[in-house]
């Protein structure tokens, strides 16, 4: 029996490939055991047990930004956490870790190095994490989401995506994905999203330009997310909800989308072929642009930045698209052509690859 030790947590986009790839793993042998190592405080700690997980914790320890009490503490605490995955790992029998990054990954990356067996990585963002920086350096395979992501003997597998994703089939669902959001599956939907926090210049500018879109023919689903600041314009066609429970049906009915770059959502719409106006997040490191930039190097998006995606953008830029059926099939082709519906058998075909790979020597790979 084989046992997997997963890595990661923090945020979604840590935990949704985490979770797509242990979902897998069990699926193909229901006798692994699969655990997860993550923190009592992230995102994971609610949902690695729901999906019916067992998550193993260890404290978080962020790596120190400036010389402060903190970063005296850093070097004991550290070595705390990696000797607390060691123990992990031996206590459990464990074969492989299987990182997808975040405060986790780094002790659990050095752990394996020092335990000896063999560690895999995916990197869900163009611009790689710290833990992924450092994990790369001496694990058996690197798996990642975009093309060109700085990481050494790096091998391109997509996003592992939700099982509903990668099967959905858009013109079966059109009918009761629209019925469920109360649309006209006869006409065009543009799907309007921040995120779960959502996002307010994507939320102000939807709701100031929502007369403009809807006469134009246009109906339009909006997920505002979560504490949203804007209140529902009271439009015909027009629906507003603060969250999707089936974002799987948002995704079906949906023949065009604005929305943030984060990784997820970048690979989801780009495997699904759907035309998008991508608004990356203004603030970090710049990352969503990065996340963007192949589907719309691709020609199957458009990029606007955060300052410049108010309602004279759409009126001049946005609804021409819209009003360009040729254009938006073209820019549906483009997407398909650079997504991944199997990103998740991908990425554990490289796990079962670290198996093969004794002590995480690997491939000496592109």
């Amino acid at each position: 029996m084989t046992t997997y030790l997963l890595a990661g947590g923090g945020t979604a986009g840590h935990v949704n490939p985490l979770l797509a790839v242990a979902d897998r793993l069990r699926e193909r042998d229901p006798e692994a055991s699969v655990l997860v190592l993550g923190t009592a405080e992230g995102l994971e700690a609610r949902l690695v047990p729901a999906r019916g997980y067992e998550l193993l914790t260890i404290a978080k320890v962020p790596f120190p930004r400036r010389p402060n009490r903190a970063a005296v503490a850093f070097p004991a605490r550290f070595r705390a956490s990696i000797a607390a995955v060691r123990g992990i790992i031996e206590e459990r029998d464990v074969d492989v870790v299987v990182g997808f990054g975040g405060y986790v990954s780094t002790p659990a990356y050095l752990a394996a190095r020092r335990a000896g067996i063999p560690v895999a990585i995916h990197e869900a963002n163009a611009r790689p994490g710290l833990a992924n920086r450092l994990g790369a350096r001496f694990a058996a395979t690197v798996g990642i989401a975009f093309e060109g992501t700085p990481l050494p003997r790096a091998r391109l597998v997509g996003m592992p995506l939700r099982r509903e994703i990668e099967t959905l089939d858009p013109a079966a669902l059109r009918a009761e994905a629209a019925a469920h959001f109360s649309l006209d599956a006869t006409r065009p939907v543009l799907l309007a999203t921040g995120g779960s926090l959502g996002a307010r210049r994507i939320n102000r500018t939807m709701v100031d330009s929502a007369d403009a879109i809807t006469a134009a023919g246009w109906q339009v689903l909006h997920v505002t997310g979560a504490n949203s600041e804007v209140d529902d314009p009271g439009v015909a066609d027009y629906r507003m909800v603060e969250y999707a429970d089936r974002m799987d049906l948002a995704l079906a009915v949906a023949d065009a989308a604005v929305s943030r770059a984060g990784a997820a959502t970048v690979c989801e719409l780009s495997a699904l072929g759907i035309p998008a106006v991508f608004v990356p997040y203004p603030v970090g490191n710049g990352e969503q642009r990065f996340n963007a930039a192949g589907v719309v190097s691709a020609g199957g998006a458009v990029l606007v930045d955060d300052a410049e995606f108010v309602s004279e953008w759409v009126d001049a830029t946005l609804l021409p698209m819209l009003s360009d059926a040729e254009r938006l099939r073209a820019m549906a082709a483009a997407a398909r052509s650079v997504g991944f519906r199997d990103g998740t058998d991908r990425m554990v075909a490289l796990v079962d690859e670290a198996l093969g790979e004794p002590g995480g020597a690997g491939p000496q790979g592109a």
